[in-house]
């Protein structure tokens, strides 16, 4: 949930430091379709019913639809703020790869959270000894939060990049159009004026 989080405070700070919101519209994110689908199958692969079913196959369409994610993410790099989610995102990927499919989340922080460990294919699984454990989901946020779960330091990174992604994207000066060009005054002869005659 902390990218729904991120995109919530860096709009409000956006705007809070006169940022527009046509400035998000100007981004030109490269293959978004391609995230878009990788977000999407983790939200299928870790829904029921399909997660009390998928079996062996959960742990490679985590690691590959996470994979697609960093990839595009890699391609994007230049926009301002999404090389750190990037890293963010290398980080979990690292995580979940070194633990076979599966990321790990301390019994505490899902004990801080308020959840317990799904019955059925699982992005916070369980395990007694996990490799690269400071990568893995032992942060929680607080109960009273909407959405709160149990997340990582890679988590914290891509939130932090999304925020600073949109701010800086608001607050991108707009770009100037091509100036009026300003009219010569036309002269006019003042009429109800006769002219002097040769006497």
């Amino acid at each position: 949930m902390f990218i729904l989080y991120a995109v919530l405070i860096g709009l409000v700070v956006g705007f809070a430091l006169g940022g527009r919101g046509s400035g998000l519209a100007e981004l030109r994110f490269r293959f978004a379709w391609l995230a878009v689908a990788g977000f999407a199958a983790q939200v299928v692969i870790f829904s029921a019913p399909l997660s009390d079913r998928i079996g062996d196959f959960g742990a490679p369409l985590y690691v590959a639809s996470t994979g697609l994610v960093f990839a595009v993410l890699l391609v994007n790099a230049r926009i301002p703020g999404l090389a750190i989610v990037a890293v963010g995102a290398a980080s979990n990927l690292a995580a979940i790869v070194a633990n076979g499919g599966y990321m790990p989340a301390s019994a505490g922080a899902l004990v801080e959270a308020g959840k317990l460990p799904a019955a059925g294919y699982s992005n916070s699984t369980v395990l007694a000894d996990p490799l690269l454990a400071p990568l893995t989901d032992i942060f929680a946020l607080p109960r009273w939060l909407p959405f709160h779960n149990v997340f990582s330091i890679g988590d914290l990174l891509i939130g932090l990049g999304i925020g600073l992604a949109i701010v800086l994207a608001m607050r991108r000066r707009a770009p100037t159009g091509q100036e009026p060009t300003a009219q010569a005054p036309t002269e006019h002869e003042p009429t109800g004026q006769t002219r002097p005659t040769a006497g």
